[in-house]
């Protein structure tokens, strides 16, 4: 499974959105520098108060760009950043790889997967109804899938930017599925 980086995108500072960059680089074990979420303990504002001291699973956030078109059918104008992620991509079933799966981005950079983006209800204060639309029920299982991006740690450092390639790379069976972290 090959695909390419779309957007980059990074805040100093705690706001939902991130302001697009034409590069970012991330650092082993931290995160994107310059980003509010970067570092070895955990940074989401709400999770700081009450786990300070858990490692960082949180530390680069990834949404498929396709979910922008599908949002876009329900009346939604959705673009890169605007959601809080760090990386957007195409091309690349995010939300269909394993818990470990390695994601080689660029010439230098390899993040490993940790788990599934929780969304939070702060994506309505961004617009009305839209946190409705990044769940979605198995009518199967009954469980909910959760569309709204994958959450990764940097095992490698390096430039990431819009156009680079992003690589796959499987962890070894039995795969264990995506959770929120």
């Amino acid at each position: 499974m090959a695909g390419q980086v779309t957007a980059v995108s990074c805040n100093a500072a705690y706001s939902f959105s991130k302001p697009n960059r034409q590069s970012i680089m991330l650092l082993a074990g931290l995160g994107v520098e310059g980003d509010v979420h970067a570092g070895e303990t955990i940074r989401h504002q709400f999770r700081m108060t009450y786990e300070p001291d858990l490692p960082n699973l949180r530390q680069v956030h990834l949404m498929h760009e396709e979910l922008f078109d599908e949002l876009a059918l329900k009346g939604f104008d959705v673009s890169a950043g605007r959601l809080g992620e760090n990386i957007t991509t195409g091309g690349v079933d995010l939300l269909g790889l394993p818990t470990g799966a390695l994601l080689h981005l660029g010439e230098q950079a390899v993040l490993e997967v940790t788990g599934l983006r929780n969304p939070c209800a702060k994506i309505n204060d961004f617009r009305k109804g839209l946190l409705g639309e990044v769940f979605a029920l198995d009518p199967v299982s009954g469980e909910f899938t959760f569309k709204s991006g994958i959450m990764a740690v940097v095992r490698h450092g390096g430039p990431v930017r819009p156009y680079d390639s992003i690589t796959v790379e499987l962890p070894p069976l039995p795969h264990r599925p995506l959770d929120r972290v």
